[in-house]
């Protein structure tokens, strides 16, 4: 909570005394790798990471708190978890001065999480199986039977669903995609990165719900994928905060800065993420964008999954 002109100062001092930091992270490594490295190369404080999913990462960071066992300082992961951790108590409220640079849906009220990228959520298709002039541009496109076991979908982009159901209205977009499944059928994929590999494989051709970092990843290795967007694209921020019992509090403050800070959001932005610092300019984050509160995520979650699962099924 310092906020005196010394603070740098006393952030980077404190952290080389304590030598290393733990984070949790879901992020793939290599996207997490290129910013620890960073870190670990301009302060020399060595950075402990582990990955799990999101939901692993939740439950590990919670069953560890209330075990009185202080071992996480940084938690890096989607927004809806970190909402959770806040509600946990698990972290702490940090004032940077990165704060200010920070576009409005990437601060929460309670100042306990923020968010570091965008996960937004796009259309991508394979450039050998569809052309790109035949790409649908309304949702009710997808009912044209070309469309037939050519669509795929993620299986808990229930958050997705009601960001768009917020546009569409949900019983015209219940009925509309009861109706495309029903008509073209869908391949229900766990994971996104999974999704985009089949999409570059040719075994899904379209896929509704892809990240577009993860399409324009593949794209510039070469990869036959690209991504569109039917209507606004619906986006969630993914965050970063600092455990409120932090064994090496210095070293998780000054990560937290770094991350969210022009530094850390430069290599974001270099891996195809769409930042949250208003100071880095890409063509990404000019995106006509819709958000997700990750607190209506969280407290509508029943309601929404049971709907995408009513809709899409459990997929495999």
């Amino acid at each position: 909570m310092y906020a005196g002109p010394d603070r740098l100062q006393k952030l980077i001092e404190g952290a080389k005394k304590e030598g290393e930091l733990n984070l949790y992270t879901s992020a793939q490594s290599d996207d997490m790798g290129a910013l620890v490295g960073a870190y670990e190369k301009k302060y020399g404080v060595k950075v402990n990471v582990w990955r799990a999913s999101s939901e692993k990462v939740l439950q590990r960071a919670v069953a560890e708190a209330r075990a009185n066992r202080n071992t996480v300082d940084i938690v890096e992961t989607n927004g809806p978890e970190m909402e959770s951790l806040h509600r946990e108590n698990v972290l702490q409220q940090v004032k940077s001065p990165h704060h200010a640079d920070l576009i409005a849906p990437a601060m929460r009220p309670h100042a306990e999480w923020v968010g570091t990228r965008l996960n937004v959520f796009v259309q991508a298709y394979n450039t050998k199986a569809v052309r790109k002039e035949d790409l649908p541009k309304t949702w009710e496109d997808l009912l044209d039977l070309k469309w037939k076991g050519k669509l795929g979908i993620e299986q808990e982009d229930s958050d997705w669903l009601a960001g768009l159901f917020g546009d569409l209205g949900e019983v015209k977009g219940t009925k509309l995609f009861k109706e495309i499944v029903a008509k073209n059928g869908m391949s229900v994929r766990k994971g996104h990165t999974l999704l985009t590999q089949l999409v570059v494989s040719g075994e899904v051709p379209l896929a509704l719900t892809v990240y577009n970092y993860k399409a324009e990843q593949f794209k510039g290795k070469g990869a036959p994928i690209d991504w569109f967007s039917i209507g606004t694209a619906i986006a969630r921020p993914n965050g970063v905060g600092v455990a409120r019992r932090a064994p090496h509090p210095h070293a998780a403050v000054l990560f937290y800065d770094f991350e969210i800070g022009e530094e850390g959001q430069k290599i974001l932005a270099q891996r195809d993420f769409v930042p949250t610092n208003r100071k880095i300019d890409t063509p990404l984050n000019k995106l006509p964008l819709k958000f997700v509160d990750a607190r209506v995520t969280l407290d509508e979650y029943d309601k929404w999954m049971k709907l995408y699962e009513e809709i899409f099924g459990k997929g495999r």
